[in-house]
């Protein structure tokens, strides 16, 4: 069962979501939070699995509380669900840990596919935020690292997970199993030295490890 907890301001937008899990089998919501200086004790107290975390909280920035709930929960998934699709609260909540980034225009099933997806331990970022990472990226001053050495066959799973792909949609791109694929992802994040799949997306648009199209 994934424990979901709700992180939103909007009483009317908390109860939405309620009764859309409510209804999947494998999902339960064990908390909510109104305000980003109740989540941490929120967190503790019901041990979720995945948080919805907004943006816009009545005292602390999302993105704030994200980095803090990462810095004492690093195991808790925070897919930040959110109106704004501005490149700066994308790229901040990328930076500050977050698994996923998904606008409040996405439709129910969008909803609970990304939780299971960042769940599972994979990351979901919207076709047009990859496009926003690309573009930022490309405002940047010229790439300031190497690839450290990734294979071919690295920079091609490095790839897929730029595209926002699954292991398993990775895998069978390749033609290789899933566990191949989680084997690569490991030593690219050691070579990255990232610990996430959204920091190494990050990394590799940035410093241009990989093509894009």
């Amino acid at each position: 069962m994934i424990r979901v907890m709700l992180v939103d301001d909007h009483t009317v937008l908390r109860d939405g979501i309620r009764s859309i899990l409510d209804i999947e089998p494998d999902m339960e919501v064990v908390g909510e939070a109104v305000s980003g200086n109740e989540v941490v004790e929120k967190v503790r107290a019901c041990s979720p699995h995945v948080i919805l975390m907004d943006i816009n909280l009545p005292d602390k920035n999302g993105v704030e509380v994200t980095a803090l709930v990462k810095q004492k929960f690093p195991e808790c998934k925070i897919l930040v669900l959110t109106m704004f699709d501005h490149d700066e609260y994308f790229m901040s909540a990328l930076r500050a840990g977050a698994d996923g980034y998904l606008l409040k225009d996405a439709t129910s099933e969008q909803v609970v596919e990304a939780i299971r997806t960042v769940h599972k331990g994979d990351s979901i970022i919207h076709p047009s935020m990859t496009k926003k990472l690309i573009t930022y990226h490309q405002r940047q001053s010229e790439p300031k690292a190497s690839d450290n050495e990734l294979t071919e066959r690295e920079k091609e799973v490095l790839l897929g997970l730029v595209k926002g792909l699954s292991n398993k949609e990775i895998a069978a791109q390749l033609y290789i199993s899933d566990k191949t694929v989680k084997i690569h992802i490991s030593k690219i994040f050691k070579k990255l030295n990232v610990k996430s799949r959204s920091q190494a997306v990050i990394y590799a648009v940035q410093n241009q490890l990989v093509p894009f199209s």
